[in-house]
């Protein structure tokens, strides 16, 4: 893993808690340049301090996603830093479990996933296939193993949003790979993160833990 990761320039969104902060540790060691994007400066600064005491390199950006003026300014960001981008691990991610008849008067319950879970990496990508072209990089999507199923109910704002990055995705992925883009997406089960804590049923339910994720990862 060193020998594949010195010195390449990882850019991980989400990366305060659960998945992608268990991501930037493990990557610490790696010889690896972090760029950690999450939206609470706070955290950001723990996690990089965190990535630092092992020896490793982090840069933060404050940003959230879902908010088209922060994301430009993200993206401009970016853009200035030297090195360009190798891997692009797409992490952040919003879940909502409602019924359809308690979402009736909250459309922003569907255009707060999509933003999140759908716009924001298409757009950071449409910045990034330059970079990712010119240094033979990859992309890697964190997604969730129910994409791939029959749709379950009460669902529908995520349901709809990870399936609509996921079909993205899969199909620009013929053209990035012929020049020579890896891209790979990571189905996964249940996770032990706090976006799961507002579903009481999931409690007790078994769930990966964000460590092993990030093992995967």
């Amino acid at each position: 893993l060193q020998q594949q990761l010195a010195g390449k320039r990882v850019l991980i969104t989400g990366a305060t808690y659960g998945i992608g902060e268990a991501l930037a540790e493990c990557l610490a060691e790696t010889g690896a340049h972090l760029l950690l994007v999450a939206r609470t400066t706070e955290k950001l600064l723990e996690v990089q301090k965190r990535v630092e005491a092992k020896g490793g390199r982090a840069d933060i950006f404050p940003c959230d996603l879902t908010n088209s003026a922060e994301l430009q300014l993200l993206l401009t960001k970016l853009a200035q830093q030297p090195g360009g981008i190798d891997i692009f691990v797409n992490n952040a991610g919003k879940s909502i479990r409602r019924s359809i008849f308690d979402s009736l008067d909250r459309m922003h319950d569907f255009t707060r996933t999509m933003n999140l879970n759908y716009f924001a990496p298409v757009q950071i990508m449409l910045a990034l296939i330059p970079e990712l072209v010119a240094k033979q990089g990859h992309v890697i999507n964190i997604s969730a193993l129910n994409v791939r199923l029959l749709p379950p109910p009460n669902w529908a704002a995520y349901q709809a949003s990870k399936s609509a990055f996921d079909q993205w995705l899969r199909s620009v992925a013929a053209e990035l790979n012929t020049k020579g883009v890896s891209t790979t997406t990571i189905y996964l089960p249940l996770v032990r993160t706090r976006m799961i804590e507002p579903t009481p049923a999931y409690r007790k339910m078994p769930a990966m833990q964000p460590d092993a994720v990030a093992q995967l990862i």
